[in-house]
């Protein structure tokens, strides 16, 4: 059955652009929110610009809709006053906005960064410890916690994706292992909005890799399946570039560059 109207915010992003021309068919209406300017409206959509960090105007694009794929706000590591806005404050506003409208299901785009510093060799699952690599992880965190508080006490379902590195190909040797292509997203996003039954889940977002950090095992009741493997690209990338060094922080960690950089404030 399809869904009555499907919210994604962030919609002008790299990811946002890709649900809006792939996952029509989840819903009869899908609603298309971001804080920029988007191309207008197309058959079946309906387009809406929105700060997040404004609650009155996060209620008028969450009224009317039945499930909520939420990409919107700060993407990578930025200073906390950036950071602050969409992925901390916004982030409450929408499921504030979202309880009041009675919506049920949310993909919620977590990050990899909020287990960033666990160091390679350590495999992860759902129920592994947090571990964040930046302050932009810092805020992925929180946003799990806020999932987690909403479905405990309010009973919305959200799946909190840990998104690897969503490109159309590995751009890096790490990405071997955190590559999730394109199509495995999709196919992500439709068992999300698809299952029978949710609860409030850690799924890793990463594709059938050969190199591979996290397990999801204990959420394959989801019955997402990931098609696709970064090995393809291997040999591209081992002619492209040289790996970085055994002891830099940057391949210890999980996070990467992002467990390697400095405070981004100073």
């Amino acid at each position: 059955m399809k869904l009555k109207r499907l919210l994604i915010t962030g919609a002008a992003g790299g990811l946002g652009r890709l649900a809006r021309e792939r996952l029509g068919g989840l819903a009869e209406t899908i609603r298309l929110s971001d804080v920029v300017e988007m191309t207008p409206a197309g058959p079946g959509e309906e387009v809406m610009t929105c700060d997040l960090g404004d609650f009155e105007r996060v209620r008028e694009v969450v009224e009317g809709c039945d499930a909520i794929l939420h990409l919107g706000g700060v993407s990578v590591e930025r200073s906390f006053a950036e950071i602050s806005n969409g992925n901390l404050t916004g982030l409450y506003h929408l499921y504030e906005a979202a309880r009041k409208a009675g919506v049920r299901r949310v993909l919620f785009a977590s990050s990899n960064h909020a287990i960033g510093f666990h160091p390679r060799e350590r495999m992860l699952d759902a129920d592994s410890p947090f571990a964040p690599d930046s302050l932009y992880g810092v805020s992925k965190v929180f946003g799990e916690a806020v999932a987690m508080l909403y479905w405990e006490k309010f009973g919305i379902e959200t799946a909190r994706v840990r998104i690897g590195s969503c490109f159309a190909e590995p751009r890096d040797h790490r990405m071997l292992a955190t590559w999730l292509s394109p199509d495995d997203f999709v196919r992500l996003c439709e068992a999300v909005f698809r299952a029978p039954r949710l609860g409030c889940p850690v799924i890793y977002g990463a594709s059938a890799n050969a190199e591979r950090w996290w397990d999801n095992s204990k959420v394959g009741y989801v019955g997402w399946v990931p098609q696709d493997s970064s090995e393809a690209f291997r040999a591209k990338l081992d002619a492209a570039m040289t790996p970085p060094a055994v002891d830099d922080p940057a391949n210890r960690y999980q996070g990467g560059g992002f467990a390697a950089a400095g405070h981004y404030e100073d």
